[in-house]
Parts: structure tokens; sequence; C-alpha cells
């Protein structure tokens, strides 16, 4: 039985399924829904690693935060927004483990590794970073390293077989 026939499982007299509904079934796909021991170990380790990326990427932008850069326009409440959101999302992707969780979290976490290249070469928000300040590089690391864990297991839930339903 392969992926689709899986997600599509209903019974015989049932509609078939629009796409709203199939994409919310695959994005609330999470390890407990794959077939194979080894893939729901596998997605929750690495979630769980992910997660603890997330909170680390956090606190550094608070610390940064604290530091001084609540003083930048703009830069400052973009800081302890991502300080915050990141550690609520990493609570929630820790406890949930779900692909719309794991994509989030693959997605902020490039995004701000990202954001902070783009201050580096050419500014943002009429802020111009330098990779010399303190937890630049670190931060770098951390958020392309949560990225490529979380977009990892995002991928084992997509690729692996998901487990029969016992209807």
């Amino acid at each position: 039985m392969n992926r689709t026939d899986t997600l599509s499982r209903r019974p015989a007299t049932s509609k078939p399924d629009g796409f709203p509904r199939r994409f919310a079934r695959l994005t609330l796909t999470g390890p407990a829904q794959l077939a194979s021991p080894r893939s729901r170990w596998a997605v929750t380790l690495l979630a769980v690693a992910g997660a603890a990326l997330l909170v680390w990427s956090g606190v550094i932008h608070l610390q940064l935060w604290f530091d001084g850069f609540r003083d930048i326009s703009v830069i400052g409440p973009l800081f302890v927004i991502q300080g915050i959101g990141s550690i609520v999302l990493a609570l929630v992707l820790a406890v949930f483990r779900r692909l719309a969780l794991l994509a989030a979290g693959a997605y902020l976490l490039a995004g701000t590794a990202a954001a902070l290249l783009l201050s580096v070469g050419v500014g943002l928000f009429g802020f111009r970073e330098s990779l010399a300040v303190p937890y630049a590089g670190t931060s770098l690391v951390v958020e392309f390293t949560g990225a490529e864990v979380l977009a990892a297991a995002a991928v084992i839930v997509l690729a692996a077989p998901l487990a029969t339903r016992q209807t």
C-alpha cells in the first residue's frame, strides 16, 4: 500500500476528500502515524534536537535584546519577537511533533539566519550588522543546523509509509 492509499483511506460510501482536508491531514501528520518504529524514533529525536536549537536561537536573540538591541528601531522589537516566538514554537514542537510545526521551525531558523546574512551584506531596516559581533557566528551555526535538523525530520514524515488504520 502506498502513501496516497493510506492517506485517502475511507469507507467506500464516503465522499472523496478535497484538497484542503487532505492538506490539513498531512500537515497534522506526526511520528505516531508512521509505520516504522525507526522512523517514529528518528522524527522524535530530530524534533527534540530541533526544538533545543530553536530555544538556543531564541535565547541568543533575547540576550542580544537585553544587551542593547532593544534600542534599535524595528530590529529591537523583531529580536524580542524572534526570541519569544522561537521558545514558544520549540515547546509546542517538542510536545506535538507535527509536520507543520517541523516546517515552521525550519523556516523560522533559516529565515533568521538569512536575515542576519542580509543585514551583514546590505543592511536590513536601516541597520547594518557585522559577523564580528558577539553571537553572530554561533547564531548562524545554531540556526542553519536547526533548520537542517527540522527539515530532515519533515522529510522523514513525508517519505515514510504511514501506519494502516484499523477501521
